[in-house]
């Protein structure tokens, strides 16, 4: 009797540990799936053209929310346009900086270009288990780079500020806060991508503009890709169940053995 208590108590001690570890592994992929700010092209983001972006910034705490969000562009690949899209309870402001090397765009000289867009709440909040979008309009894209990196600071309201500026080193794992990353696609036939202005619209007002019109065409192309998010942390979630599951498996099995 005395040999089958103790193999009882171990095996329900395996079947808690085997929960806990499962309970973690569930908690730590889904937070590897959602924890990120990241950048999000609606369509095509090419080479040489005009985009249409989202920053989207999910809330990592339970106990606070998210207030201001801050995002830099590279200076060594300058845009010269970038503008915010207006958000109802949000003030966005554009901070240009001076280039070292002048940029030619449209025949034009460029001697600045933007190097900060800051989101401050202005009646509204990023809470808890929420997230926010904050679309851009970005042009004219490099030609000569793959991407872009937007390093991107959070700040929230009990004044925790975490930085998403580390980046990704080829083959190595994914940095703890990695900065958002823009990948571009190769240029199109007539050099300004899938949401180039005409050529009778080349002002920033125009291609702001015509990224309107492609942020309602890529609706669908945007909701598929949220779709694609949450399946993929559905697996990643059952994913931790099977291996909670294995466990107590194992637990069970090994106390068996013993009580024989």
């Amino acid at each position: 009797m005395t040999v089958s208590r103790v193999s009882s108590r171990v095996a329900a001690t395996r079947v808690a540990l085997a929960g806990g570890i499962a309970l973690s592994s569930v908690v730590l992929l889904s937070g590897t799936a959602f924890a990120h700010v990241s950048v999000q092209p609606q369509g095509e983001a090419a080479k040489g053209g005009y985009a249409t972006v989202n920053i989207k910034v999910p809330n990592e705490r339970d106990n606070a929310s998210t207030v201001k969000v801050e995002v830099n562009f590279p200076l060594d690949h300058p845009l010269a346009s970038v503008m915010p899209q207006p958000i109802p309870g949000w003030k966005a402001e554009v901070t240009k900086s001076k280039l070292s090397k002048p940029l030619e765009l449209h025949g034009k000289t460029i001697n600045e270009a933007v190097s900060k867009v800051t989101w401050t709440a202005d009646g509204s909040k990023i809470g808890p288990g929420q997230f926010q979008q904050f679309p851009l309009s970005l042009g004219q894209l490099p030609e000569d780079a793959d991407q872009l990196v937007l390093k991107a600071i959070q700040t929230y309201d009990n004044k925790e500020v975490v930085r998403w500026i580390e980046e990704q080193k080829e083959g190595a794992e994914e940095p703890q806060n990695p900065a958002p990353v823009l990948k571009l696609s190769a240029a199109s036939a007539d050099h300004h991508g899938g949401t180039a202005p005409s050529a009778s619209a080349t002002t920033p007002a125009a291609a702001d503009d015509k990224a309107g019109h492609d942020d309602k065409a890529d609706t669908k192309k945007e909701t598929a890709a949220a779709d694609s998010s949450d399946t993929t942390a559905r697996i990643l979630g059952v994913i931790g169940i099977l291996v909670g599951i294995a466990g107590v498996a194992f637990g069970v099995l090994a106390g068996r053995r013993r009580s024989a």
